[in-house]
């Protein structure tokens, strides 16, 4: 089905072709004036220079040709040369109608299907997950979704740390305190505990604490560093105690990634790419791109275009260790080798710009990826609080993720339970239904690459662009729906009318902006257009719904038009709070 501005382009461009001008002229665009109307094409001024001829001449002789047709009610050509337009009744009734029964509501996907791994999440194992967490998991999840809509095959990996000096800081700190497990002892052979020998609260003090020493005491953090090589080398009781620590971490990762709604199809780590680290740096030696300067392994990734700076990416430093370039990489080779791909994309924050850059240049340079592989790193700015820096707690620590989300979720429940009768239960699962919208909406109607402000106060508000407000919207739709089908009517098979108000039509309007809403979500990434389109589509409708009366209408056959609209655009703004992440409940 195409796209409606595509449709009034044709019929607009027939009648530039009829007048003797290029048919091309006939772009059509919504309205900057939607005082004057409701759709324009500028195409008599493009025209102008090509013809010799006045921009208003050229626009009056296309508006009378278009004042043949039907599609528009009205047509003007007004200075210096714009053609003003508006869409008949009739055509935006056909039009919506076409949209219920199409498949998606008419969008179509430009191009065939792609194979897409994105990368978010991004955790380090053994720490809790804090609000610098919330962006990467809140966008990636929303795009792997919107891909999923537009019949992309997507793949959602959580990428996790899990392989670093973090590891050998923990194993030492243990084997400080609990000097007698038999992971430390060399000589035990036996089989090791089945059960972890510590919490995930334990475990995140432990880290800290260990990590604080390592930055005030040289030798402890050479131990933690003869750690980290012992366990990457293969030491039997080091590998069986990182896998109690992946364990632990990763059943709390799942639990706080699951408050979120957020989920992944892949749960792997740095250290799944370990065993491929030496293969492909032996690769990138024979292929002649990796030299030693300065001791370390590097490959040059500047090009002659480059404007700044872009520093060689190292791939083993002086004593041969590996970097998180060098796990990247390897993490490209075997998700081209095992999942081929055609896109990767990454969330990550906008201090990695550079470090991604280099990433992308090396694995092309070096033919880690096929010439036509996208990478695509989308970072995105910080959360911070009311003043305008990273956002804290009120004791001026980093916030855990999970506390964030607790307080949105008492802000919602004490909202729901203000003048309503509802039990405590009822009101505390509608709550975090809400609250998530709210977390949700207020992180995602902003494009990703600025930062916002997380104000707890307005992101709860039933008024304004929040996602509670666009769930209240949801629920009033839902509420009439309910009380037209209790009265005995039948809602299946109505069909949508003729507008008879300026509100219905502007609602109808909105409605069909969707397929070209989803299109550009899908080709730019950006969640924020679902946002956008969704507030305006609900602000369209509530100014309807004040000025109707719909369930006390006289004329069956007007009222079933009017349910009919109030399914499609119940049904729209359900398809994207599912793409954005969250849903709606059934009443509030």
């Amino acid at each position: 089905m195409k796209q409606l501005l595509d449709l009034l382009s044709e019929e607009v461009g027939k009648a530039f072709e009829a007048a003797g001008y290029a048919p091309a002229l006939g772009r059509v665009t919504i309205s900057n004036r939607p005082d004057l109307c409701e759709f324009q094409c500028n195409g008599a001024m493009a025209g102008a220079k090509q013809y010799h001829k006045a921009p208003m001449i050229i626009a009056g002789e296309v508006a009378e040709k278009l004042k043949e047709q039907s599609v528009f009610t009205k047509v003007d050509a007004a200075a210096p040369g714009f053609l003003n337009l508006k869409l008949s009744e009739s055509y935006v009734k056909e039009y919506l109608n076409e949209m219920r029964t199409a498949p998606k509501f008419g969008y179509e996907r430009a191009g065939g299907a792609k194979k897409i791994v994105i990368d978010y999440g991004g955790p380090n194992v053994a720490k809790p997950l804090h609000v610098g967490h919330l962006r990467s998991a809140i966008i990636g999840e929303s795009i792997k979704r919107i891909c999923r809509y537009a019949g992309h095959e997507v793949i959602g990996d959580i990428h996790m740390g899990d392989w670093g000096l973090q590891m050998g800081l923990i194993i030492y700190e243990l084997s400080l305190r609990k000097p007698e497990l038999p992971y430390f002892d060399e000589q035990y052979a036996g089989d090791y505990p089945a059960e972890a020998p510590f919490t995930i609260s334990e475990l995140e003090e432990i880290y800290p604490t260990a990590s604080k020493k390592s930055k005030e005491d040289a030798d402890y953090k050479d131990k933690a560093m003869e750690a980290t090589h012992k366990l990457q080398s293969g030491v039997r009781g080091y590998r069986a105690l990182w896998k109690h620590i992946m364990e632990v971490s990763v059943a709390d990762l799942k639990k706080n990634y699951d408050d979120l709604d957020v989920s992944f199809d892949l749960w792997k780590g740095e250290s799944d790419v370990h065993e491929l680290i030496p293969v492909m740096v032996e690769e990138m030696k024979k292929g002649g791109y990796a030299y030693m300067s300065d001791g370390a392994l590097v490959v040059d990734v500047k090009e002659e275009s480059d404007t700044k700076e872009v520093p060689p990416c190292i791939l083993l430093k002086s004593d041969g260790s590996a970097l998180y370039n060098t796990t990247d990489l390897a993490t490209i080779k075997d998700r081209m080798e095992n999942y081929h791909p055609d896109m990767i994309i990454y969330l990550t924050d906008k201090r990695q710009d550079l470090y991604f850059e280099q990433v992308f240049r090396c694995a092309r340079k070096t033919g880690l990826v096929k010439p036509e592989t996208g990478l695509v790193h989308i970072s995105f700015g910080t959360v911070n609080g009311k003043d305008g820096k990273p956002f804290k707690t009120r004791a001026g620590g980093v916030m855990r993720l999970e506390y964030l989300i607790r307080e949105i979720k008492e802000e919602m429940f004490k909202k729901i339970m203000e003048g309503h009768a509802e039990s405590e239960e009822e009101a505390r699962a509608t709550a975090d239904i809400v609250g998530l919208s709210a977390i949700k909406y207020g992180d995602l109607s902003n494009q990703a690459a600025k930062d916002y402000i997380f104000d707890v106060d307005r992101f709860t508000s039933f008024e304004g662009d929040t996602g509670p407000y666009i769930l209240y919207t949801i629920v009033r739709i839902k509420s009439i729906l309910t009380k037209y089908a209790e009265s005995g009517k039948q809602p299946d098979g109505v069909k949508l009318g003729e507008a008879k108000s300026a509100s219905e039509k502007a609602l109808m309007l909105a409605i069909t902006g969707f397929p070209a809403m989803i299109a550009g979500a899908v080709e730019e990434l950006a969640p924020h257009r679902v946002c956008a389109y969704i507030y305006d589509l609900s602000n369209a409708f509530n100014r309807f719904y004040h000025e109707t009366k719909i369930l006390t209408e006289a004329d069956a056959d007007t009222q079933a038009g009017w349910i009919a609209l109030l399914m499609l655009t119940k049904d729209i703004l359900e398809v994207c709070i599912e793409l954005l992440g969250f849903s709606a409940p059934e009443r509030m």
